[in-house]
């Protein structure tokens, strides 16, 4: 079974969201729009634009609830109800709730040292 292929997005938790995504627009030339991220569109070896996206975002973190951590990855997975079904079978902290939407299918795992993990499954064709 093929479980991640690729990454999502990265997700980060700030004490201070605007002032934060202020410094990664001004200093990075990050376009941070008014959702409080962007989203990277993906190239081929040539250049050329080509389906996926990866989404970078700075926020208060509600969101990675029960973990505290700073930050939140979300990968791109195959097969996300076989993945958590894998994932449960192996043992692993697997949250009940999925959340299905026009965005895809979303699950999530906490790791062994408690971090909240993301796991996506886009819809067909992105």
């Amino acid at each position: 079974m093929t479980r991640v292929t690729g990454i999502g997005g990265i997700f980060i938790k700030a004490k201070e969201p605007k002032m934060l995504q202020s410094w990664y627009k001004e200093h990075l030339g990050i376009d941070v729009q008014v959702w409080g991220g962007t989203s990277f569109r993906w190239v081929d070896e040539s250049g050329q634009p080509c389906a996926g996206t990866t989404a970078w975002m700075i926020g208060d973190g509600e969101n990675f609830s029960p973990s505290e951590s700073s930050f939140m990855v979300n990968y791109r997975v195959a097969d996300l109800d076989a993945l958590l079904s894998a994932l449960r079978d192996e043992g692993c902290n697997v949250l009940d709730k999925v959340d299905e939407s026009e965005y895809g299918k979303f699950g999530w795992v906490i790791d062994p040292e408690g971090n909240k993990v993301e796991l996506w499954e886009p819809p067909v064709g992105e």
